[in-house]
């Protein structure tokens, strides 16, 4: 039996949400010399209800699409249309890490407002993210060698089949450890190929829902009109497909529809949700004082660990490494050419973002 994976990452999520949320609040703020022209709160609120409704409606129309379209041949999982579609999820997942998430976490802890010692003697962002991307990759390792333990208990080593027979009947690497005699091989590998999708959508999943809060916290706290409307487009550009990478990490985790709902709830949910506590805490935050900047900022560097972990490792390397994509080499330039796309778009977005 698998672990309860909804169960972990509501309780990850939540722990994140209660405990830093309140770190960010200050009445200190730093002056940093700003123009005022585009300041209206007035103005302001109205643009953040848009921005709720519409990021509500283009996230789940992202993370949706995969798993409505399943049905219809073409977009199925062993489709190589689904397979370019998934790299330009990927480009876009990648881009987000690098041209976003990771530039913003070095302005804010690099900022004039925070004091020279420690956070403008040591580069604290790559250290973060650094040590997320491990830690991402303990998580995938250490579930995934529990659950093969869990599954070879009680297997007599003459049932066992050896990795070398593995791979011919399989016909490909094994990397899970030995297969279960009873089921030749199979079904421990399909069983440890489903968890280690699962693990890879939980995981996403959160990379992702850590920076849509931290963005439409920024976002509803804000009164720059001017900043307002290329952010919420920013936004509604990411979800909508970011959501179309992490869709297709749900579908091919096969999970009931009880927690495929409350994997795109979540997702869907947790900027606008941002949002609505930015607009609540909009009198008491202070994005410039320096408990929000570090806080914000090492959320940020976390969040782009994951997401350029994810991206480069469980995407573009599993695919294009594995034998769809190098039995195939037009399906592969054709995948290479969604990730520049999918790149090109955030890259492009970060110069109004």
């Amino acid at each position: 039996m698998t672990p309860s994976y909804p169960k972990l990452f509501l309780s990850i999520f939540f722990l994140i949400l209660i405990t830093f949320t309140p770190q960010a609040l200050s009445t200190s703020d730093c002056q940093v010399e700003t123009s005022n022209t585009c300041n209206d709160k007035a103005k302001a609120l109205p643009l953040k209800i848009i921005g709720i409704v519409s990021i509500l409606i283009t996230s789940m129309i992202g993370v949706c699409v995969p798993l409505f379209t399943s049905s219809i041949p073409a977009f199925s999982p062993d489709r190589n249309l689904f397979v370019i579609v998934k790299s330009f999820a990927a480009g876009i997942i990648l881009g987000t890490g690098f041209m976003h998430v990771l530039p913003d976490s070095f302005d804010m802890l690099s900022s004039s407002c925070l004091k020279d010692n420690p956070w403008h003697e040591f580069p604290f962002t790559g250290f973060v993210a650094m040590l997320s991307a491990i830690f991402t990759q303990m998580v995938h390792s250490l579930t995934t060698s529990v659950y093969s333990r869990r599954s070879n208990v009680g297997v007599s080593p003459e049932n066992q089949v050896s990795d070398t027979e593995g791979d011919q009947e399989m016909g490909l690497a094994n990397t899970m450890g030995h297969f279960d005699g009873h089921h030749h091989g199979p079904k421990t590998v399909g069983d440890a190929q489903l968890l280690r999708q699962r693990v890879i959508a939980m995981v996403l999943e959160l990379g992702i829902i850590v920076h849509s809060v931290v963005v439409g916290l920024s976002i509803g706290a804000s009164s720059n009109t001017c900043s307002i409307k290329s952010l919420i487009a920013t936004v509604c550009f990411h979800q909508m497909f970011e959501g179309l990478g992490l869709g297709g990490c749900i579908l091919q985790a096969e999970y009931k529809f009880a927690k495929k709902a409350m994997m795109v709830f979540f997702f869907s949910v947790t900027a606008p949700i941002g949002i609505g506590l930015g607009i609540a805490l909009s009198n008491t935050y202070k994005e410039n004082s320096p408990t929000a900047l570090i806080t914000v900022g090492l959320l940020n560097a976390s969040s782009a660990g994951i997401l350029v972990y994810m991206a480069l490792v469980d995407f573009l390397a599993t695919e294009f490494m594995g034998q769809k994509l190098q039995g195939n080499i037009k399906l592969q330039l054709k995948s290479y050419v969604a990730v520049l796309l999918g790149v090109g778009g955030m890259s492009l977005m970060a110069k109004w973002a």
